[in-house]
């Protein structure tokens, strides 16, 4: 894989069509509180990401990524291989970030490989998302994952149907015992033993279309969750991945002062241990001026009570109030502000951030999040966990 890899990298590099960029990023997280199972009080963490683009003839394109990471907190882990799959608890030290073919010919786009695949139109919580795991280890700041899939996209302006099938589930993955954000109560310790991964493939599709005042779009989506249930045989714990169904549907619709955009989703299982549930968001947003607003709410209906203790940061954040705001001081500086209130007030999560560039190639910014909650919320037991962070940053 490793040779393969760089022999593919060398062969794009030297072409004529040929664009690259990436990024080298510091950040350093401090905690004004310990947490039960965490005595730090800071971390740090560095990413180096590298993409190149390659485009053959009129009708083909390659894509290619590696991401390379350390931190002092050991959720990144100390092996050199080169992963490819994204199964390992920790971030892996050396990552394939994406590898894909794409061929595009009129209305047709057919591409392979391991891409990024995102579905829905909402930004607070997207429920049809289901080709887009995350990297949950620190729960509220995650990035999305790249999955190995084949896509088949066909269409033009107005109607445009997506087909996706993955071999073989990409999880996302959730906070490590061992550190604050796993959220268990002071005084409970567990052992972890490896994840049971499911063998079986997944498949999707989605249909978009777009009119005149309406945009709107059925979704249909066939394998495993990418959030895990947990089998428990204390102190014994093991991950485990149930079978998932969703049918879905999304909407956006531009009206003369705001956007109106709403998406649901509905989840079946035949897991007997599952919850099967409804997601759904109603969400408005706003350009005004250098401001950009998105708020609204995130709602959940259970119509099915598993048996078995679940992790889901998507569950977890809903029944609540989310909003976002942007202010562009100008060309390179800017505010970003985020907060979440579960309705029953026993959750809040407020953030600000502050970026400022510097020439072409340097950016810093600088944050500040509060939590607050009680511990029985999903949200709430992270209260320990307020901090401040500090982050450089070098694209190239």
């Amino acid at each position: 894989m490793k040779a393969w890899l760089l022999l593919t990298m060398a062969a794009i590099a030297s072409a004529q069509d040929f664009t690259q960029r990436g990024f080298l990023d510091t950040s350093a997280t401090f905690f004004p509180q310990t947490a039960p199972n965490d005595s730090g009080h800071a971390w740090g963490q560095s990413l180096l990401q590298y993409e190149a683009f390659y485009k053959l003839g009129p009708y083909l394109r390659f894509s290619g990524g590696i991401d390379a990471r350390t931190d002092t907190h050991q959720q990144t882990e100390r092996d050199f291989g080169l992963s490819w799959w994204d199964r390992t608890r920790q971030r892996p030290a050396f990552a394939v970030r994406r590898l894909s073919a794409a061929y595009s010919r009129g209305k047709l786009t057919i591409e392979a490989g391991k891409q990024f695949i995102r579905w829905g139109k909402t930004d607070i919580l997207t429920p049809t998302d289901r080709f887009a795991p995350r990297d949950y280890l620190d729960v509220v700041e995650n990035d999305f994952l790249a999955i190995t899939a084949a896509r088949l996209t066909y269409g033009g302006q107005s109607n445009s149907i997506d087909v996706v099938f993955s071999p073989r589930l990409t999880p996302s993955r959730v906070p490590l015992l061992n550190e604050r954000w796993s959220g268990l109560p002071e005084g409970v310790s567990l052992s972890e033993l490896p994840p049971a991964y499911p063998g079986g493939p997944q498949f999707g599709a989605r249909w978009n279309h777009i009119g005149q005042t309406l945009e709107y779009a059925l979704s249909f989506y066939n394998g495993y969750d990418h959030l895990p249930l947990f089998r428990a045989e204390l102190p014994f714990v093991q991950q485990f991945y149930p079978q998932m169904r969703m049918y879905g549907g999304d909407a956006a619709v531009p009206l003369s002062l705001l956007t109106l955009k709403a998406e649901a989703a509905y989840f079946t299982s035949t897991t007997a241990a599952s919850d099967e549930y409804v997601l759904y968001v109603v969400q408005l947003e706003r350009q005004s001026g250098e401001w950009s607003f998105v708020g609204g709410y995130t709602g959940e209906a259970l119509t099915r009570h598993g048996s078995t203790p679940f992790y889901s940061p998507e569950r977890g954040f809903a029944r609540a109030v989310t909003g976002l705001a942007g202010y562009t001081i100008d060309t390179n500086r800017s505010l970003t502000f985020e907060g979440v209130v579960r309705q029953n007030g026993q959750g809040v999560f407020l953030e600000a951030k502050y970026s400022q560039a510097w020439g072409q190639h340097w950016r810093a910014t600088a944050g500040i999040a509060w939590i607050h909650g009680a511990d029985s919320d999903f949200l709430g037991q992270y209260h320990r966990n307020s901090y401040g962070i500090l982050g450089l940053r070098y694209s190239f």
